[in-house]
């Protein structure tokens, strides 16, 4: 071990550690950071937005929702059938901590 390396062992840990695994795919983050600030959101709006089909999107959403980031409610508006997708406070949390891990790696922006 070198006396840079062992300089820095036992200190703070490097920020990618708080990076999240499942939010590493460029499309499941922009899901979770179209969802972080709203209450909730209409499947065909964020689809829209992270332009995406919609089997893509189901997949992805598929995923956070196993992970317990995302709920999917499904309902109707008039005779319409509707899906709105949610970010769980976890999923929150998770996504705060990416992006943090994110600024933190990256530094300041000159």
């Amino acid at each position: 071990m070198t006396s840079e390396v062992s300089a820095v062992v036992g200190q703070v840990p490097h920020p990618r550690h708080g990076l999240a695994p499942l939010l590493a795919s460029a499309v499941r983050l922009s899901i979770v950071a179209a969802l972080a600030g709203v209450e909730k959101a209409e499947f065909a709006y964020v689809r829209a937005l992270v332009e995406i089909t919609d089997s893509a999107l189901s997949k992805q959403v598929s995923r956070l929702e196993e992970a317990g980031w995302v709920t999917v409610e499904k309902g109707q508006v008039g005779r319409r059938p509707r899906t709105w997708l949610c970010l769980t406070e976890e999923g929150l949390a998770v996504y705060r901590r990416h992006v943090a891990a994110l600024a933190a790696i990256a530094g300041p922006l000159h």
